[in-house]
């Protein structure tokens, strides 16, 4: 929209770099341009700005499928204004001079245009395919004709328009149509993730598997260990219970043979000292042999005497005396017969 200000009986019009100003005066171009700025008088001015910079078209449309699904196509056609004298006889720009505003809707006319002659060709190329061919597949190919037809028409070229780009955004069937489609991959997918899951649990099952036969193996091999220590130490057992018992014998036989030593030491020495008292005995009885009676008499009581045990008094009575001067005699008496 042009800005336009007021002196009196004049308006001053400034324009902007995207927009293509075209000032007539009866029937006469007295300014013409982008980016213009120029006073003029609004009873004899005929006014017109056309846009010259890129403008967007979205487009949304529906179409039906081979069989008879029908689907909606979001597009977008880039588009710009290249011969802006043209367009402006063939749309109406024209501006109202006093407030700057469009008098109509050219670029709604613009758009309407651009919207037929983009859907025409996606719905014919549409037809001919199945939904589940025009979801997948035909993006690229819509893409391709709604540009390729755009730019052979030439309706466009005579108004002065030029296709910058266009672009198929989506093409999508109905919501309930869309989740049947997309039903098998869910599940192809849920199937994967449970088949990854299974195969997790198996993996899972297996190392678990593994890590019990690994601690199975290990419980062998030590109780296999522990038998191998109780046998070693039994034999070191054994080993030292025989080597003890070896010892003790050895012990023992050198025991009693130093006993045997011992007592046939012993023996011996009995046997000399039985000699000598025998020898002795027989000297003595030899020796008293030659004595008289009454001094052996004398001597075996002495020896008896030794023999007695302490006597601190002795009372001899008569009769003791008596007796014993008896006895005496009549030992005598007997040996003298």
């Amino acid at each position: 929209m042009a800005d336009i200000t007021r002196r009196l009986f004049l308006r001053q019009l400034r324009g902007t770099p995207t927009t293509h100003i075209t000032h007539l005066v009866r029937g006469r171009v007295r300014h013409q341009g982008t980016g213009l700025t120029f006073w003029f008088r609004p009873i004899t001015a005929v006014l017109s700005e056309v846009p010259v910079d890129d403008r967007e078209l979205p487009l949304l449309f529906h179409a039906r499928t081979s069989d008879f699904q029908d689907v909606t196509v979001q597009a977008t056609v880039t588009y710009r204004i290249t011969a802006p004298e043209t367009a402006s006889t063939r749309l109406d720009f024209s501006i109202d001079p006093i407030t700057g505003a469009w008098r109509g809707t050219p670029l709604d006319q613009l758009a309407g245009s651009l919207a037929e002659l983009a859907q025409q060709p996606a719905l014919d190329l549409l037809a001919g395919m199945t939904v589940t061919a025009a979801v997948t597949e035909a993006v690229t190919p819509v893409r391709e004709r709604i540009g390729a037809a755009l730019v052979a028409d030439g309706r466009l070229g005579e108004v002065g328009v030029e296709i910058v780009a266009v672009r198929v955004v989506a093409i999508r069937p109905e919501p309930e149509l869309e989740r049947a489609l997309q039903t098998p991959t869910r599940e192809s997918v849920q199937a994967d993730a449970d088949r990854a899951t299974y195969e997790r649990r198996a993996l899972a099952v297996e190392r678990e598997r593994a890590i019990a036969e690994n601690e199975l193996q290990s419980k062998i091999e030590l109780a296999r260990r522990e038998e191998q220590l109780v046998a070693q130490e039994g034999a070191n057992f054994r080993r030292k219970a025989e080597e003890k018992a070896a010892a003790d014998r050895i012990r023992v036989d050198s025991e009693a043979a130093r006993e045997q030593t011992l007592a046939a030491a012993r023996a011996e020495a009995h046997r000399l000292v039985g000699a000598a008292e025998a020898e002795s005995e027989h000297a003595k009885l030899a020796a008293y042999a030659s004595v008289p009676q009454a001094t052996l008499y004398a001597l075996a009581a002495r020896e008896l005497a030794t023999q007695l045990p302490e006597i601190g008094q002795l009372t001899v009575t008569p009769d003791v005396v008596t007796g014993l001067l008896s006895k005496l005699t009549t030992a005598n008496g007997g040996d003298r017969a």
